[in-house]
């Protein structure tokens, strides 16, 4: 299973690479929504969570029940749940019946954030499984049905529940909602068998079925943006959900039958985002609007997948990415070492991006304690060096090497220059220009930094590593004398 969690990393981060490099940005003309936009850029750390029950079966989200040959759908599907692939999907769908997360506690959840440093979270509200993790009145398929054990448990609408909390601790509030759902019968209609992710019929064929199933998707959105307070960011995905031209549905045809696409009955599967963006801003005036990757003006920033741009991308951008190995829960899933985490936020923001970290909670609701760990060392490390994350900006280099990244406050009056391994040795800056009022300190230390120009740059000798305070990353604060 880790394997092949790997290599659907893998994938996604290579299909995230290509696309952050290819695609074309639309800004939104809107000036409210420019603003937002502006001060989502100063928050920089968030956090994203999938769950639901597929998490008691410790799988990859919602991806087996696709009847494509992929191999983190079919490998999961080979786990003794059904020889066949319908007697899986009934399985599956019945994961609803013992679903019951008694250990639900999300003011923990969103005080670990804040203790981390985080400032926004954006929630799985619905995968592209369909079980919708609130309480919907358009789908029996949910957390707060009679049918799941949890929703007899007054805080079943754990949606509610989470935006409650982190919006108690000052967080801005995200909704993830898969615009695909592999439940519905508006979807993947039982009239005929699915093939791909993909509606499973021809909607030119078939048009008031489509019809139904537009305006499922803007109800129960509309439920999201009336219902559930004050939303900063809707968060949507499933990109293959998008208005499609002739000439690309006839090309993604074409490879097909080249064996080079996973997908066997691409079509133009238009939702009216237009008016859908219309309808929640009415509600919630300056929502951020993230149509992942579906090049246009309602994708408001982009979000490469695993992966961090090598130079940064020249608009706003999110690296989504996971804590452990897997999005969603797995037992004894492997965590990244808080060194290459701290490592990773710092190199996202000196790009210019924002870091969005998934960690998946467990079929009980609890999070792994090793998530809380990791944590709870980010948080350490912010606490101290943390002005030289938020409300900054890149610099005009966003490092020097494989070692050293820069970032600026949005004045431009100060420099923050990151070292992921401690210069035992004097460092020269070729990016610094020498100024004689120019001030340097080592965040969370006291000890002198030397320095003196040079004719390529600055040259700078930290003290010895026994004087300083600090571990994973250092920096150096570099401002004009006052």
């Amino acid at each position: 299973m880790k394997k092949l969690l790997f290599l659907y990393s893998f994938l996604l981060m290579w299909q995230s690479d290509l696309l952050s490099q290819t695609q074309e940005y639309f800004p939104d003309p809107d000036p409210q929504i420019q603003q937002r936009l502006e001060d989502w850029q100063d928050l920089k750390f968030g956090l994203l969570m999938h769950w639901g029950p597929y998490s008691q079966w410790g799988i990859v989200e919602s991806w087996s029940i696709c009847p494509e040959d992929l191999s983190w759908a079919t490998g999961a599907r080979k786990s003794g749940k059904g020889d066949t692939y319908q007697a899986y999907l009934d399985e599956y769908e019945k994961l609803q019946t013992t679903f019951n997360p008694e250990k639900f506690a999300p003011e923990k959840w969103a005080a670990a954030a804040r203790e981390a440093g985080m400032k926004y979270v954006v929630f799985t509200t619905k995968h592209h499984d369909g079980f919708c993790m609130f309480d919907t009145k358009y789908s029996d398929y949910k957390i707060t049905d009679p049918k799941t054990p949890f929703a007899a448990n007054p805080r079943s609408n754990v949606t509610r529940e989470i935006f409650d909390a982190f919006r108690k601790e000052g967080f801005w509030t995200g909704a993830y909602f898969s615009k695909p759902d592999w439940h519905s019968d508006y979807y993947w209609w039982k009239k005929f068998p699915p093939v791909d992710r993909n509606c499973n019929y021809s909607i030119p064929k078939h048009p008031e079925q489509w019809a139904r199933f537009v305006e499922y998707t803007h109800n129960q959105i509309d439920e999201l943006v009336s219902d559930y307070g004050r939303l900063d960011i809707l968060w949507l995905d499933g990109g293959w959900v998008r208005t499609k031209t002739e000439e690309e549905v006839r090309s993604e045809l074409s490879d097909v039958y080249e064996g080079s696409r996973w997908a066997r009955n691409p079509q133009s599967q238009d939702i009216d985002m237009p008016a859908l963006v219309r309808e929640v801003r009415e509600k919630q005036p300056g929502l951020i609007v993230v149509d992942r990757a579906v090049p246009g003006p309602h994708q408001n920033y982009l979000t490469p997948e695993q992966h961090i741009p090598e130079t940064g991308l020249p608009y706003p951008w999110e690296t989504c990415m996971t804590m452990a190995q897997s999005w969603s829960y797995v037992p004894n899933d492997v965590y990244k070492p808080t060194d290459k985490l701290i490592e990773n936020l710092v190199d996202i923001v000196s790009k210019g991006g924002n870091f969005l970290l998934n960690i998946g909670p467990g079929p009980d609701g609890a999070l792994d304690p090793v998530a809380y760990d990791r944590l709870a060392a980010i948080g350490e490390w912010m606490k101290v060096n943390g002005e030289a994350i938020y409300q900054t900006r890149m610099y005009r280099v966003y490092g020097e090497g494989e070692q050293i990244r820069f970032t600026q406050s949005k004045s431009g009056d100060t420099v923050y220059v990151f070292f992921f391994e401690y210069p035992e040795q004097p460092v020269l800056l070729k990016n610094s220009t020498f100024q004689p009022d120019m001030h340097m300190q080592l965040l969370g230390n006291k000890a002198k930094v030397k320095f003196s120009p040079k004719e390529n740059g600055v040259e700078i000798t930290l003290p010895p590593a026994d004087k300083v305070k600090g571990a994973y990353v250092w920096v150096l604060k570099i401002e004009k004398e006052k």
